[in-house]
């Protein structure tokens, strides 16, 4: 984990961009402190000359810079209105310009904080999108939006508001420090001793905090991911009866984080009154010690007023302070898990010299290739070529190894042995974008997105006209449930499309592939999830779509593979098996029993008497 020194400097190096309007706010917030030290001493005539108006005041002198202004007031027509009124101008002054400048400072200061956390924000969106398909099975998506979210949110108020209140504050405590010196540099030095005492306290909750910040965001990454998974499955949810069990982890996450919030607002809420009882006991010892002063003539009472002013208006910084710490310890413990992410660098790397595959024949070739995933073989040498305009078709039992095989040819995965190669050039030597831009995927999950119709057909491509959309949606068999929707091709579909049938996503992905036009096609399951119907529907799409391209798919139905021109069998991430229908048939291996297993015995569970039939024909 990250220093705090080492977070500071990652998060100083993205103000860099910002020192413009940075510089701004410093100077607006030095502003605000000259014009709250002012104030400090323009206690001292508000009492001498205006309230107390004691004949001995005028033998102890403020600032000089406050005499000249107020001698500015008495040379004008309102000095000859009487004493008070040129020290009442003047404070009305002081409080317009304090006001004036402290909304400047506000204002450049968080505007600085929310063009940091913006680019932040983005940097880390555009950091998760390159990150290969393991990254994401290693995560939840819970935790991922927390930090998109959450995180970078407490990063934005530390930046944009707490360091603005922490520099503002620290200004302001340096001019007050000066006033009270100004008037008595042997009671401030009393008074100072005071300060390793309160700063300890300070930090001494400052590690706690962090601690418990880094706590506290875990467990609100926990009910992130609660919410997106029950969200996502209320349907299974619902089905299943399990609103009570959900509800119940639900609350016990909630739970959990209360608890650590609890403790955290304990550290929070005690900071606060170990200031205050400080500033009792240093507060009691100056006006004890005033009192005596003004007694033997020291001091005038409006100095020391002045003094005691300044001293209480010190503990507002040192207060604010206080509570910024806290602040800045959970944004520190944000900015930790962030940079955690910033720092998880791509796991299929493209290489420095990869060059751009342009329009390719759509020859495919694996060539001795292995892979493990988390050192767990998955795929044992498997050497495969399929030629341009084939389709192969991969078989075998969950867990054989069959979408990791064709997840290797887009590289969302890298070859752990072996080479895969396109035309006879390995994937691993072009550029990531080029190669993704020759395949096309339809996968049994389809993916749509909340946007029109036509921009879902469309995605991925720029500047398409309506008439290329609708020619792909009728090579889809996509158009006429498309047309009969209320606005046609310009219709919402909402969330992941759920306004659509299965079939009908399905034909949207379909026409989606079909418009971007691929030489290579990957069909992973796209038909298994459908009811006859859509799958006749998706079948005929699937014809149009397979034509003149080299197609790779997987398929649990064997009736959707009878036609490939070869097939594979996978068993134990190894081809164990590979010929036409009927010569793997004929063959009766692993093929032929998983036939027997999908029809014959589904057949004789139903009809015994057909399934007898079926099995003597195939002795």
């Amino acid at each position: 984990m990250n220093s705090a020194f080492q977070l500071f400097c990652r998060l100083a190096r993205k103000v860099r961009p910002h020192v413009p309007i940075l510089l701004l706010a410093l100077f607006s917030m030095a502003m605000v402190a000259i014009f709250t030290s002012a104030f400090a001493l323009m206690v001292k005539p508000l009492m001498d000359d205006v309230l107390v108006q004691s004949p001995s005041a005028t033998a102890y002198a403020v600032p000089a810079f406050i005499n000249r202004a107020l001698d500015l007031f008495r040379n004008s027509p309102i000095g000859h209105q009487g004493a008070s009124l040129p020290v009442l101008m003047l404070l009305i002054i002081i409080f317009f310009f304090k006001c004036l400048f402290a909304y400047l400072a506000t204002f450049f200061m968080v505007s600085v904080g929310q063009r940091v956390v913006l680019e932040l924000r983005n940097e880390l969106f555009s950091h998760l999108l390159e990150q290969s398909t393991a990254f994401f099975h290693r995560h939840q998506t819970g935790r991922l939006i927390s930090r998109v979210t959450n995180d970078v949110e407490k990063i934005q108020m530390a930046v944009s508001e707490v360091v603005g209140d922490l520099i503002r504050e620290g200004f302001t405590l340096i001019g007050l420090l000066c006033v009270i010196f100004f008037w008595d540099w042997k009671l401030s030095l009393i008074v100072i001793v005071f300060v390793p005492i309160a700063i300890y306290p300070l930090v001494n909750f400052g590690k706690k905090l962090r601690s418990g910040s880094v706590r506290s965001q875990e467990k609100l990454a926990d009910i992130s991911h609660l919410l997106s998974e029950t969200i996502t499955g209320h349907r299974i949810v619902k089905a299943f009866t399990m609103e009570d069990f959900e509800r119940e982890k639900f609350q016990m996450a909630t739970d959990r984080l209360f608890r650590v919030n609890l403790r955290i607002t304990r550290l929070v809420a005690l900071s606060s009154p170990v200031m205050e009882m400080l500033g009792a006991v240093a507060g009691s010892l100056v006006i004890f010690y005033g009192y005596h002063q003004i007694r033997s003539g020291a001091m005038s009472v409006g100095q020391f007023t002045s003094f005691l002013a300044s001293l209480i208006m010190l503990y507002a910084p040192l207060k604010r302070i206080s509570r910024v710490n806290a602040t800045i310890q959970q944004a520190l413990a944000a900015a930790s898990r962030v940079f955690e992410m910033l720092d998880t660098h791509m796991e299929i790397p493209e290489s420095p010299d990869a060059i751009e595959l342009g329009r390719t024949a759509g020859s495919v070739r694996f060539d001795s290739v292995c892979f493990s995933y988390d050192h767990h073989p998955v795929l044992r040498y498997v050497d495969l070529e399929v030629k341009r305009g084939e389709v192969l078709a991969i078989v075998g039992l969950s867990g054989a190894g069959k979408s990791t095989l064709v997840n290797l040819l887009p590289r969302f995965y890298d070859v752990t042995d072996g080479a895969v190669l396109i035309d006879s050039i390995d994937i691993r030597k072009v550029t990531l974008r080029s190669l993704r831009s020759q395949i096309g995927i339809v996968t049994q999950e389809t993916i749509l997105f909340n946007d029109t119709v036509a921009n879902n057909v469309a995605y991925g491509l720029k500047n398409m006209n309506r008439a290329a959309i609708e020619a792909a949606a009728l090579a889809a068999h996509a158009h006429e449930f498309i047309a009969s929707l209320q606005r046609g091709y310009d219709t919402m579909l909402g969330e992941k499309g759920q306004t659509l049938s299965a079939g009908q996503r399905q034909r949207l992905a379909i026409a989606r592939v079909i418009l971007k036009d691929p030489p290579i096609l990957i069909l992973d399951e796209a038909t298994s999830a459908l009811d006859t119907e859509s799958e006749l529907m998706v079948q005929r799409a699937l014809a149009n779509v397979i034509a003149n391209r080299t197609t790779l798919v997987i398929a649990h139905r064997l009736s959707t593979v009878r036609r490939a021109d070869k097939i594979v069998v996978l068993a134990e991430g190894e081809i164990k098996e590979w010929g036409t229908h009927e010569e793997l048939l004929n063959r009766n291996g692993i093929y032929s029993k998983l036939y027997d297993l999908q029809f014959s015995d589904a057949e004789v569970a139903v009809f015994p008497e057909r399934g007898q039939r079926i099995r003597r024909s195939r002795a």
